[in-house]
């Protein structure tokens, strides 16, 4: 049974039973989109959980995370057949970790929270539910060209390559751990030799890096970054995506990356000079580097309003918020 909504499962904006009319326009071209999906939640019985395993077969794009391929067919979501391009990614409740009934609405947030406070851009995503009430997390694909189904009938695909495939890492070439090693100084220097737009890129970068630290996603690894075709046929950093507080889920590293920051004989002094000395070596000037600082650090009290307005259970919202008060500390101290 779904609980009485009083925000929107999409923008968390106050005084909605439903999506609003922005989320709408985000995240499902404007179709009136009903929060509570036609399935019930995987696994809960046979003839779901046979719909879903054969969707699993389909989907290609790695993670540890379960994720459905689901069609935005007129004003409804279903998961694809067989040969159908799925216009969004469903993720439920994963089946592992700490708290993992908390994952979808800790997504969710953190997400909305990088995209309305910081000016982060994001995949376009939204909580909804399964027919027994249990969440999940959608997210629209941005590597779908929407006008293309108007013009030719079928889904055109931007090309779109994480830093995993730009590094040309694999687990053949690098073992298991590829996707972990190095340090993010590295990313920017692939960025320098892949994107014609370094230079506007780059801050772009280093921002979700610091909102990565600030609120513990530490599972920011090289396939969680990517660059995305445009429509002019060249290439940019991709929207941000899998942005979590990974923290409340797994006891894991203030870094994904096995080296941290920088290279581990330039990993010294505090986590600001830290980033100012990464920003410095990835040709980021002082004065964009402050400004980006100055805003990262002063959105407190918003946070904590839309930490409030989420749909993680209380105990998880003291948490994240603690968390994020936690590493805000860190990262203001002199």
């Amino acid at each position: 049974m779904i609980n009485e909504i009083k925000y929107c499962p999409g923008t968390l904006s106050e005084g909605f039973d439903t999506y609003s009319r922005t989320a709408m326009n985000r995240v499902f071209q404007g179709k009136k989109v009903h929060h509570v999906l036609p399935y019930d939640s995987p696994a809960s019985d046979p003839a779901t959980d046979q719909l879903f395993e054969e969707n699993r077969k389909s989907m290609s794009i790695s993670g540890v995370q379960e994720k459905f391929s689901v069609l935005l067919d007129k004003n409804k979501l279903r998961l694809i057949h067989d040969n159908e391009q799925g216009t969004h990614i469903l993720k439920p409740i994963p089946g592992a970790g700490k708290k993992p009934d908390q994952m979808p609405a800790n997504e969710h947030l953190t997400m909305q929270v990088a995209r309305q406070i910081y000016g982060i851009e994001t995949a376009e995503n939204a909580l909804i539910f399964f027919q027994d009430g249990t969440p999940a997390y959608i997210t629209k694909r941005f590597d779908i060209k929407e006008d293309s189904l108007l013009l030719t009938g079928q889904l055109r695909k931007l090309a779109q390559e994480d830093f995993a495939s730009l590094a040309k890492r694999t687990p053949q070439t690098h073992g298991e751990h590829y996707k972990y090693l190095g340090n993010y100084l590295e990313i920017f220097e692939l960025m320098r030799n892949y994107l014609t737009t370094y230079k506007i890129e780059a801050p772009k970068l280093l921002k979700i890096l610091i909102f990565n630290y600030l609120f513990s996603n530490g599972d920011a690894h090289y396939k969680n970054f990517s660059i995305l075709e445009t429509s002019f046929g060249d290439y940019r950093l991709s929207p941000a995506y899998d942005l979590l507080n990974s923290r409340i889920h797994v006891e894991d590293k203030d870094f994904a990356l096995d080296d941290g920051l920088l290279p581990r004989n330039l990993s010294q002094g505090n986590m600001a000079s830290q980033f100012a000395k990464l920003a410095e070596l990835a040709e980021i000037n002082k004065k964009t580097f402050q400004s980006i600082m100055s805003l990262m650090i002063s959105k407190s009290d918003f946070v904590e309003k839309m930490v409030a307005a989420s749909f993680l259970n209380d105990t998880t919202k003291r948490n994240y918020y603690q968390s994020y008060q936690g590493r805000l500390k860190q990262l203001i101290k002199v």
